[in-house]
Formats: structure tokens, C-alpha cells, sequence
């Protein structure tokens, strides 16, 4: 049974995961507004770049607060017309980095379904320390196993489903990315579809992470991933300006 979400939830995690830069961020404003008091300029000067230094450590906690506390994500009802498309969903696969917050939730969404679930984090080669830290503090879905990204454990066009959320981006090569996702292909049945979703390298997640946008990949990188790996389709839904839903098909 899933965890009721504590209030601000979404926040808190992003505080905690990524507590090393705001720590760092505050350090270096405490500094910026002490070194002010001994440069001989406009005192206007000095309140705009405070500004700015505040909006790139505010603005993401308000986005994700948005995003992930009041949005509506976590009811899982963007799900309907994923699932309403399916004739009939046998086994689903969801897929994450080590940080599951949904494997419990779809399970509730669609009870009949035989779920799977895999965690494809390897600590040589995804070393971001949000993800590390997230590890430490996930829930762990019942029969949860280790897997390489390139060789996902099932038969060919075994799944209905296959569910990415908010955890392919911690895939940093594109070699990578396109082996994770042939392999996602190869798992499909044909009439199944993968579905990720993504924050996107671009303007509306720019003005909510600043420079931390960087973390994420354009559309255009992506879909080029998904058709180097064999997919026919690539459809994009907006959930917020911020997220975008993807359906794949094989």
C-alpha cells in the first residue's frame, strides 16, 4: 500500500536531495552581500544581484511545489487516457533510478495488472548526489530488482507498459540513453507504448531552475534517443508548462 504524500512533499525532497547547493548558494550570497559593503557602487546594484541570486534558489522549490504538491501529478489522473488507449494491460513495467515514488501508486491505478519493477542506478556512472541521497530514503516496491540499463530482464514483447518517471534524464550519455531505450523497445508488445516523463532543457524550466535546467534534455534529444532506438512514435502532452508526458509505440 502506498504512503500517504506528506504536505509539501515534493518540496522537502528537493530541499534534502539537493541540500549541497543550496547550502553552497546561501554561502555565496552571505558573501555577495558582505563583499557589497566594501564596493563603492549603487546600492541598487547590489539589491538586483541579491534579487537574482534569491530567484535561482526560490524559484525551483515554488515550481516543484506546484508541480509535484498541488498539481495533481501524484493522483496519477493524467493516467486515464494512457490507459483507456490500452485494450487490455497485462504486465506493466515501471523503471526508475532509485528513487520510487510511483510503483505503489500505478499498482493502485491498474490492480489487475502484473508489475514489475526495475532500478537501473549504478553508482559509476549516475553520480549525482541528489540521486544518491533520494536512494537512501525511497520506498522499495516489493520484488524491486537491480538491473543494467542496456539489458533489461524480460522476454521480447513481453509488457504493455512500460513506464519512465522522472528517471531517464539520470541517464547522462546518449549512448546510454539509446541502449536503455532499445531495450525498453524490445520489451514492447506491439501494440504496447512507453511512457516518460521528463522536465525539458528549455525556456519554461529555464525561468523555474535557472542554470540548473542543465540537469534535463531537450525534445529534440530526445526524440532523436527514441528513434535511434527503434521507435515509430512520439507524441508529447503537457502536464504544467513544466513536465511533458511522452507515448512511445514500438
Amino acid at each position: 500500500m502506498a504512503q500517504k504524500r506528506r504536505r509539501f512533499q515534493g518540496v522537502l525532497n528537493i530541499l534534502s536531495f539537493n541540500r549541497h547547493f543550496y547550502v553552497a548558494g546561501l554561502g555565496v550570497l552571505a558573501a555577495l552581500l558582505l563583499g557589497f559593503s566594501f564596493i563603492n557602487w549603487p546600492t541598487s546594484y547590489s539589491w538586483v544581484i541579491a534579487a537574482l541570486f534569491l530567484y535561482g534558489l526560490l524559484m525551483p522549490l515554488f515550481v516543484s511545489a506546484y508541480v509535484y504538491d498541488f498539481s495533481g501529478y501524484y493522483d496519477l489522473q493524467w493516467m486515464d487516457r494512457i490507459i483507456a488507449d490500452q485494450q487490455r494491460i497485462g504486465l506493466v513495467v515501471n523503471i526508475n533510478a532509485g528513487f520510487d515514488e510511483t510503483s505503489f501508486l500505478i499498482k493502485e491505478k491498474i490492480p489487475g495488472c502484473e508489475l514489475k519493477v526495475f532500478d537501473f542506478y549504478d553508482s559509476r556512472r549516475h553520480t549525482e548526489p541528489a540521486i544518491v541521497r533520494a536512494r537512501k530514503v525511497s520506498l522499495v516496491y516489493p520484488g524491486t530488482r537491480q538491473v543494467e540499463s542496456g539489458a533489461l530482464p524480460l522476454e521480447d514483447s513481453t509488457a504493455d507498459m512500460v513506464f519512465l518517471l522522472s528517471a531517464a534524464h539520470e541517464i547522462r550519455s546518449q549512448e546510454e540513453k539509446v541502449a536503455f531505450l532499445k531495450e525498453c523497445h524490445r520489451l514492447c508488445k506491439p501494440g504496447g507504448k512507453v511512457v516518460m516523463v521528463e522536465h525539458l532543457r528549455d525556456f519554461p524550466n529555464f525561468l523555474a531552475f535557472s542554470v540548473g535546467f542543465t540537469h534535463f534534455f531537450s525534445r529534440s534529444v530526445w526524440r532523436k534517443a527514441f528513434k535511434s532506438a527503434g521507435f515509430a512514435t512520439f507524441q508529447e502532452t503537457k502536464f504544467t508548462p513544466f513536465l511533458s508526458i511522452f507515448e512511445c509505440r514500438p
